[in-house]
């Protein structure tokens, strides 16, 4: 199996995970910088952001970096399931003051587009991960094209199989452990979700393409036990949040070095889609699942102006506080420190 280091022409094998809403170019830069695989997280950004964001990247380093997509498929509007979600937030919405009538409707995350490709043929990354499966197979091939390796996300074997059959140049095996958006798409059965340590070998044995392992993950040990599992790298994701280089706000922060990042659960109440986070008021008082939610990313916008209103107060209780199970690592130290540190140096 090839080595995530001569795949991707990195000095580590260390990639650091694409974290929407915590991040932007200056953290990747400064990962890439430092000899491992920085990621550019777009799912949020429109065109003349992640213009800017790119040519932010291609000015800071020339190694190489990652920009990564969502590449769903966007759901039909429900409006009963809308209105049952925003039934379900109206005592909340009463507390803060809220206007339910004034939250418009609508998608939080665009997926890869005919658009977004436009864009990056300029750009040429080198790397181009996806989250979510893969997007059409014309829009893959025209990202290979001009030599980029293509990585996508997997949380069970057949998704792995799946992805090495649609022109995926390695694999990301996301266990249960990790923070963020689970990256299932063949199945929405969460019963099927494994722990890094189950997920990783049987990925590796399953697949001729690298497997990069990811979900709690955290310090040297981490990585060697990953790599001695067979994986040819690894991702790591939550440890990075507390550098200076990340955008995580100081909400965040405060709760990622607290006792509270001991507890995560999975939920859907933020995009209606599973994601690890740490548990606040809104989770233990809906629970972490709501059938009411509607489907990712509809359920986004309901739930922002609790989110607004609350940071105002300083108070999470309404934020997605994404983090993993293993929190441990995150220190408040530059990138490149830390990528040393996670390698052994």
């Amino acid at each position: 199996m090839k080595s995530i280091q001569e795949l991707f022409g990195i000095e580590i094998p260390i990639v650091q995970a694409p974290m929407a809403g915590v991040q932007g170019s200056a953290l990747a830069v400064a990962v890439s910088q430092a000899g491992g695989l920085g990621s550019l997280p777009c799912a949020l950004l429109g065109q003349e952001a992640m213009r800017a964001e790119l040519e932010t990247i291609t000015q800071g380093t020339r190694r190489p970096y990652n920009v990564n997509f969502f590449c769903h498929v966007p759901p039909q509007p429900d409006p009963a399931r809308e209105a049952a979600w925003r039934a379900a937030l109206a005592p909340y919405y009463a507390e803060f003051g809220i206007d339910p009538a004034s939250i418009p409707s609508g998608p939080g995350r665009e997926p890869f587009s005919e658009a977004a490709l436009e864009l990056l043929e300029a750009w040429r990354p080198p790397v181009v991960s996806f989250h979510f499966g893969l997007p059409a197979a014309g829009l893959v091939a025209r990202v290979k094209a001009w030599g980029a390796k293509v990585l996508s996300t997997a949380t069970t074997v057949e998704e792995a199989c799946w992805l090495e059959a649609n022109g995926a140049d390695a694999i990301i095996a996301q266990g249960l452990e990790a923070g963020g958006h689970r990256g299932n798409f063949l199945s929405d059965d969460q019963s099927r979700q494994m722990g890094t340590l189950a997920l990783v070998p049987q990925v590796v044995r399953a697949v001729r393409v690298p497997v990069i392992a990811a979900g709690g993950i955290a310090d040297a040990q981490g990585v060697a036990a990953a790599l001695a599992l067979g994986a040819a790298g690894v991702q790591v994701g939550t440890a990075w949040l507390l550098c200076p280089e990340a955008t995580t706000s100081a909400l965040h922060r405060v709760a990622l070095a607290s006792e509270a990042a001991r507890h995560t659960v999975v939920t859907n109440l933020f995009t209606g889609r599973p994601a690890r986070g740490i548990v606040n008021r809104v989770i233990r008082e809906l629970g972490p699942i709501s059938p009411s939610a509607p489907a990712f990313p509809l359920a986004t916008s309901a739930m922002l102006p609790l989110r607004a209103a609350a940071e105002a107060r300083g108070s999470g209780d309404f934020s997605s506080l994404w983090s993993g199970q293993n929190a441990t690592g995150c220190r408040a130290i530059g990138a490149a420190a830390l990528l040393r540190e996670l390698a052994g140096g």
